[in-house]
């Protein structure tokens, strides 16, 4: 096996879902099917006899089985399939001997990633790895609506040669309202090695985490994560999930909030989240989270509320460098709009205790 070969199989093995990817906070992890081509000429079926009485969509997940579903039932409510001559509907009827006739057309998921001269803040460059600071806002990896101004386009402009690597080098990801440290590998070589040392939890990384409610101590929450089981654009704690592990310690403590530190020795998507939902601190500003009206003094309740995202910074980062094998690590301050709330909570909260300077 020659060395690029070899490389390339360790890779697989470290992730089968070929993906390059760890979940972390995480707004998506859907794959992409495989790309077809902007259009093509139609394609002609007629229903075997023993598919009588499927509905349409069923019948022609069984005549084109390279596509998914949901993509066959996209094709028919477009007008792309076409039953003896006519439109179609998902739900109807075939009974056998009809004449299908199918366009397949690409989605924005199946065409080649766009390289964006998008602004970067890097913290650390080599020729192995990019250490970026994410801001507020800023998408990491393309999908669900988002194919375009996303942290991948900008480091396809940044390093063209990352169109050679799986997913750009992304390795880990953080929402789309968390800001913060993540790590980008540069190689295949640095890629595998970086994914092997977030399986097995040898990366540091670090979330100041504003959470409603007074916080006494820190701790721990030790619950699996998975897909809530009937909002699917929710995570939840379910039994039988994957593992997922925080810790959390208390930075600085408010009336009717807390600044926490949390640590992750896992990284599932919205973990920090979730987790910290389940011992009800919620984190401010999450409202997909949040259950009901959080306790609060009137004047502080009223500088939370107006906060309009999860208030999340990834803040500090640590690894092992996939080249060299030195330990290290970088911190980044919190964003502007981090900054100005706490400002505005430590104000309020010498306003509501009289005498304190």
């Amino acid at each position: 096996m020659t060395e690029s070969k070899k490389i390339v199989s360790d890779y697989n093995k470290v992730n089968p879902s070929t993906t390059g990817l760890v979940e972390s906070e995480v707004d998506s992890d859907a794959i992409p099917e495989g790309p077809i081509p902007e259009s093509r000429e139609p394609v002609h079926f007629q229903i075997p006899t023993e598919y009588g009485g499927m509905r349409l969509d069923q019948a022609l997940a069984k005549l084109l089985p390279e596509y998914s579903r949901s993509r066959l039932q996209e094709w028919v409510i477009g007008g792309q399939v076409k039953l003896n001559g006519a439109a179609a509907t998902i739900k109807q009827k075939v009974w056998g001997g009809e004449k299908i006739e199918v366009t397949p057309q690409s989605i924005a998921a199946d065409q080649p990633y766009l390289a964006e001269d998008i602004a970067l803040d890097i913290v650390f460059e080599d020729d192995s790895i990019l250490i970026i600071n994410k801001p507020v806002g800023l998408v990491v990896h393309p999908g669900n609506g988002n194919w375009e101004g996303t942290l991948l386009n900008a480091l396809l402009h940044h390093a063209p040669h990352l169109h050679e690597v799986p997913r750009a080098g992304i390795v880990h990801r953080l929402d789309k309202d968390t800001s913060g440290l993540l790590v980008v590998a540069k190689t295949l070589i640095a890629q595998t090695n970086l994914v092997r040392q977030l399986q097995e939890r040898t990366v540091s990384r670090e979330y100041l985490a504003l959470a409603h409610g007074e916080v006494l101590r820190g701790g721990k929450v030790d619950a699996p994560i998975d897909r809530h089981p009937s909002q699917r654009t929710k995570m939840a704690i379910v039994e039988g999930g994957k593992p997922a592990l925080t810790h959390y310690a208390v930075v600085e403590s408010f009336p009717g909030c807390t600044l926490l530190r949390c640590k992750l020795e896992t990284g599932r998507t919205h973990q920090i989240r979730v987790h910290l939902a389940s011992i009800r601190h919620p984190l401010v500003g999450d409202h997909i989270y949040i259950k009901g009206a959080q306790k609060c003094p009137p004047h502080m309740r009223e500088v939370l509320a107006a906060f309009p995202r999860q208030a999340l910074h990834a803040e500090r980062l640590g690894l092992e460098h996939p080249a060299t094998g030195e330990w290290m690590e970088w911190q980044v301050d919190m964003p502007a709009d981090m900054l100005q709330l706490l400002a505005d909570i430590r104000r309020i909260a010498r306003e509501d205790q009289p005498g304190t300077p």
